[in-house]
């Protein structure tokens, strides 16, 4: 499958630096730290996982493999003690700045990542789930995988838990009768249960109560959810506009730049931004910081929400039209808007239109994206049937991969 990337590339975790090859100036290593086009993967991955300063490639084709791109690998076939003989039969994989967690249909190894061992840093067996029970990792056979030690958490067997997203501090789960728990620091509205509280324990998110939901995401300090409808549900901090709800702090950065564009380098009392309304004056706009409930976010009017992903301040969602739809901070151009230009309002990114792709999948990572294409066809053609597992049936009749 062919993975297209964009944003934070520091490490290398998008595409090698050409300066850390060929030994360029390093006052030429800030154009290559911010990728702001899509540029396209060397590997052709069947997964992708991201962390801040790494991206690992899961190939599941055969006997399967993960290879490593980032902080410490660049210089090393092995990435950091994992190799592909290491990895081999691996079904999925999650990363974090710390840890590479494996996942195979037996056991699940943990490999730390600060030092190159040749053994897992921990592992556990687990029972081989049949095709009917199977659960999506990091969730595992009576509980989840976190990033952290002791690693394995249990859970209740009457949650019955299909699907789970670990944030940055917090937990949301999804149940096999659609409905939404969250657990964990609660300090930015991300549980969704109205308050700023955090919770022990998993907790129902009522608001989302009686309306059946399909996938979950989390963010740094946000959580989204994608109903059966194909509606898109949003909460959590919004102070880069990641939940798609207006923002003050790009309000501001907005009225700041166009004012300096304009050469006002004074502070106008009439066109300054941070001018408070007047007693009997009314504030019209509306800005959110902080929001604590569920939100339906209207991402476009004419097509329903396949997939999402959250990166730590920005928000990523594919259609099943095949477009895929950023938001949220894009200092380092993790957006695909071909800027560095953060947005509290869904744009699509008109890269892939203009290629001629479809975007079947998206994975972001901290600060950068990865988004999963397949090459338009010609509809009235007869096409092979597609083997991709995340199409949907529409665009599998229409499209085929490259």
């Amino acid at each position: 499958m062919r993975w297209f990337g964009f944003g934070f590339n520091a490490f290398g975790q998008i595409c090698v630096q050409q300066e850390l090859v060929e030994g360029k100036e390093s006052s030429e290593a800030a154009e290559e730290v911010k990728v702001i086009n899509p540029t396209e993967l060397s590997d052709h991955a069947d997964r992708i996982r991201a962390s801040w300063s790494r991206r690992a490639s899961l190939h599941v084709d055969g006997d399967g493999c993960v290879c490593l791109v980032g902080f410490g690998t660049l210089d090393s076939n092995d990435c950091c003690g994992i190799s592909t003989v290491d990895s081999s039969g691996c079904e999925d994989a999650f990363i974090s700045e710390s840890h590479l967690t494996l996942a195979f249909p037996d056991r699940i190894e943990c490999w730390d990542l600060q030092k190159k061992e040749k053994t897992p840093s921990w592992s556990m067996e687990i029972k081989p789930q049949s095709e009917g029970s199977a659960v999506d990792f990091p969730l595992v056979p009576g509980g989840y995988i976190t990033s952290k030690p002791p690693f394995y958490c249990p859970l209740s067997p009457h949650l019955k838990a299909k699907s789970l997203a670990l944030g940055g501090e917090h937990v949301i789960l999804l149940t096999a009768a659609g409905a939404v728990y969250t657990w964990g620091l609660g300090s930015h509205g991300q549980l969704g249960h109205g308050g700023l509280t955090s919770e022990e324990e998993p907790r129902a998110v009522e608001a989302l109560w009686g309306m059946q939901m399909s996938s979950v995401a989390s963010g740094g300090w946000h959580s989204v959810c994608i109903s059966d409808g194909g509606d898109l549900y949003v909460w959590g901090w919004n102070e880069s506009g990641q939940l798609g709800l207006p923002s003050r702090g790009l309000m501001k950065a907005s009225h700041k730049k166009s004012s300096q564009q304009a050469g006002e380098f004074h502070q106008d009392v009439s066109t300054s931004p941070s001018k408070e309304p007047q007693e009997g004056e009314k504030h019209e706009e509306v800005f959110i910081s902080i929001q604590a409930f569920p939100a339906l976010l209207d991402v476009t009017p004419s097509c329903e929400i396949q997939t999402v992903s959250c990166g730590s301040r920005h928000t990523a969602a594919v259609t099943t039209t095949g477009d895929l739809y950023t938001w949220g901070w894009g200092e380092y151009g993790q957006l695909g808007h071909q800027t560095l230009t953060s947005s509290d309002e869904p744009q699509r990114v008109e890269f892939f239109r203009a290629e001629r792709m479809q975007v079947v999948d998206v994975v972001c990572g901290a600060w950068n994206t990865f988004a999963a294409v397949v090459k338009e066809e010609v509809s009235s053609l007869k096409i092979p049937q597609n083997p991709l597992n995340n199409m949907p049936h529409e665009l599998s009749t229409m499209y085929q991969e490259v």
